[in-house]
């Protein structure tokens, strides 16, 4: 590895990332990017996994550090790949992110690490949040799953 600060260290993509849709009743929380690429999106809340942590216990971990939320998780929901090309056709990142849902359903969500947001939403108020791109199918398919018994599938 160089030690010249100007030269960038080769980033390998994709990168491991979980997140989750946590419903309290009809309501699913969200979570506003303080930072990066999504700064001012909102979002699914999660993270990078790390080694030697598995997806589900990443996502408990980051929404616990993002949220203060304790979450019980029901289910895998879907694989959602997020990848950003510059003008070229290059790729500027590539995250590949486990998604589950769950529940929490105690404490109110408090901001923290890399978010300035968190709320829980009901579904018809998403359309007034900017979203990332996936992030309103996953929530509905996330709910459809829990209302009618779907929860391992």
């Amino acid at each position: 590895m160089s030690s010249d600060p100007d030269v960038l260290p080769v980033v390998q993509w994709p990168r491991a990332a979980a997140s989750a849709a946590i419903f309290r009743g009809e309501r699913v929380l969200i979570a506003e990017r303080a930072g990066g690429p999504r700064k001012g999106y909102w979002s699914l809340p999660g993270g990078k996994i790390e080694p030697g942590e598995t997806a589900a216990e990443a996502v408990a971990r980051e929404i616990r550090e993002e949220t203060g939320l304790d979450v019980v998780l029901s289910g895998f929901l879907d694989v959602h790949d997020v990848i950003n090309r510059d003008g070229a056709g290059n790729v500027q990142l590539h995250y590949l992110i486990c998604v589950f849902f769950g529940t929490s359903d105690s404490g109110e969500p408090e901001a923290a690490t890399d978010i300035s947001d968190a709320r829980f939403v009901t579904l018809e108020e998403l359309s007034e949040y900017r979203l990332t791109d996936g992030a309103t199918r996953l929530i509905h398919e996330a709910y459809r799953r829990i209302v009618t018994g779907q929860e391992r599938q």
